[in-house]
Order: C-alpha cells, then sequence, then structure tokens
C-alpha cells in the first residue's frame, strides 16, 4: 500500500512530466528518419534497393531509367541532412539530386543540391540553387575538395527565418539571406517535401552538355543513408513553424559563427567555379540580392 509522501511524490512527478510537455515545442520532428518510415519511392521502384533494413538504399540508373524517392511528409522550417556516397569512376552526364521543394507546380519553392557527374580524375562539382516564390535561376557551382564517391558524406540544409545554408560535412558552402525587407523572395510560406534523385543529364550536366554518358560504364549506383530531419511537419499547429523556441530559429543558427563565416569564405575562394551573381551575360544588371553587404 502507498505511503501518503510516495503519493504526493508521484503526483508531483506526473505534474512535472505535464509541464515539460507542455514546454516542448509542438510537432517538432526529432529522431533520425528511415527510409521505410518516411520516404516513398517517387518513380522506378526497381531501380531502388533498401539495404539494411531501410536505413539505407541504392539508387541505380541504367538505359532504361533512373530513380527517385520523396519524404511521406512536408516540413515548414528546420534542418534535413543525409549521408549520400555518389557514383564512382566516370560518371559524367549523370545527376543526383537531394533537395527540398513545394511541389506546386505555379509558385514553388525549392532548395536545390545538384551533383554533376565527372570524367574520372576530375572533380565532383556539386550545384546548388534556390527557387523562392516561383523565381529560381540562382545557380552556384563549387568543385568537392575530396573524392564524394570514396565515402559517404553529409550534405545538410538548415532553413530558418533568417536565412537557408547549405552545409558539405558541416561546412557552408552557400548562404541565402532573408532580404524580404529590400523586396528579395525568400522562400517561407510554403511546407516542402525532401526529394532525392539519379538521372540522365548529359545535356548540360558536364561541361555544359560536352561530356555525354558512357552507357558502357552502367549500370550507376549511388548510396544513401543516416537521413535525419528535424522540423515542423505539415499540415501541424500552426505555432510550430512560427515558434521562437524551435532550435534552428535560436540565435546562434540566425548567421554564422567566426569558425562557420571562416570556412565559408576558404570555399568560396578556393574552390567557387561559377555564381550567378558574376555572371554579367545572363544577368546585366547585379541581382539585388548580390549586392555587397546584403
Amino acid at each position: 500500500m502507498a505511503t501518503g509522501s510516495s503519493v504526493r511524490f508521484a503526483s508531483l512527478s506526473l505534474v512535472l512530466l505535464l509541464h515539460l510537455f507542455a514546454l516542448a515545442p509542438f510537432s517538432i520532428w526529432a529522431r533520425p528518419a528511415s527510409f521505410l518510415q518516411d520516404f516513398r519511392v517517387t518513380w522506378s521502384d526497381s531501380h531502388i534497393r533498401q539495404i539494411d533494413a531501410g536505413r539505407a538504399i541504392q539508387l541505380l540508373l541504367d538505359q532504361s531509367s533512373g530513380a527517385g524517392f520523396v519524404s511521406k511528409s512536408k516540413y515548414l522550417f528546420g534542418r534535413v541532412s543525409i549521408k549520400i556516397k555518389l557514383i564512382p569512376g566516370d560518371s559524367a552526364g549523370t545527376v543526383t539530386a537531394f533537395y527540398m521543394n513545394s511541389d506546386t507546380d505555379t509558385v514553388r519553392d525549392e532548395l536545390d543540391f545538384e551533383f554533376l557527374g565527372n570524367r574520372s580524375g576530375q572533380p565532383y562539382t556539386v550545384q546548388t540553387n534556390v527557387y523562392a516564390h516561383g523565381k529560381g535561376d540562382r545557380e552556384q557551382r563549387i568543385n568537392l575538395w575530396f573524392d564524394p564517391s570514396a565515402d559517404f558524406h553529409t550534405y545538410s540544409i538548415l532553413w530558418n527565418h533568417h536565412h537557408v545554408v547549405f552545409y558539405v560535412d558541416e561546412v557552408p558552402i552557400r548562404v541565402y539571406k532573408n532580404n524580404e525587407g529590400r523586396g528579395i523572395p525568400f522562400p517561407k510560406f510554403q511546407a516542402m517535401g525532401i526529394f532525392s534523385t539519379l538521372w540522365e543529364a548529359d545535356d548540360w550536366a558536364t561541361r555544359g552538355g560536352l561530356e555525354k554518358i558512357d552507357w558502357s560504364k552502367a549500370p550507376f549506383y549511388a548510396y544513401y543513408k543516416d537521413f535525419d530531419i528535424e522540423g515542423c511537419p505539415a499540415p501541424g499547429p500552426a505555432n510550430c513553424a512560427s515558434n521562437p523556441s524551435n532550435w534552428w530559429e535560436s540565435p546562434a543558427y540566425q548567421q554564422l559563427d567566426a569558425v562557420q563565416a571562416r570556412r565559408y569564405k576558404w570555399v568560396r575562394m578556393n574552390h567557387m567555379i561559377y555564381d550567378y551573381c558574376a555572371d554579367r551575360s545572363r544577368y546585366p544588371a547585379v541581382p539585388l540580392e548580390c549586392v555587397a553587404g546584403i
């Protein structure tokens, strides 16, 4: 039979537990994702193979098809990470993509990683792009400073009310700031799904389409593991996406810290090979978001 003190202790513990639940941000995704639970195949099921009970997957590209998958839920702000091992050897003409997309036909929002295949011995190029309120054409490209086909590397997108940051192994390679006050679109109204595809794009992917796919090297494989999603699923409580207590909205994530800023500068100075901001043939007038200080 419980004593009075033990009953009071149990009641107090229950109150504290309920209080902690009340303080927690609503509907925040906070566990490692898995392919089986959190994603579905979008095309060519025969070209996607699950490994280790869905904790890893393999995408295949051959002359008959590529493949793709998407998250079962959409998210509004947060951070998405995935480890990818890219196609080894001669991968010219192939594109392995990891991106977020609102999946809307007219005014879409999208945040892209596109890994552009290469001829053997040449560096892998990663292209990033940002679509906001239907406006894209904001490509930037860097050559990766390692061989991304030799092992898994982590690729992440941080998305909050202040900026979007693309990371490679926690090194920021691109920052797109929220400058709505200056009339520059920023993606913040539409939830986005998490997509990945492996497909043929030899009309543009490698050296502007000069290097074509060598199908004698097919099939081509890309591998994925350690899916990680932290964000506000949609639909969900309206206050989740605007809750300032979400960790990704905290002051530490509103701008790059000193170490990240140095790494970012290093990438831009040593590995960037294309920036739409500097392309006067496409943009005779410098796009407003590219003006120094913005």
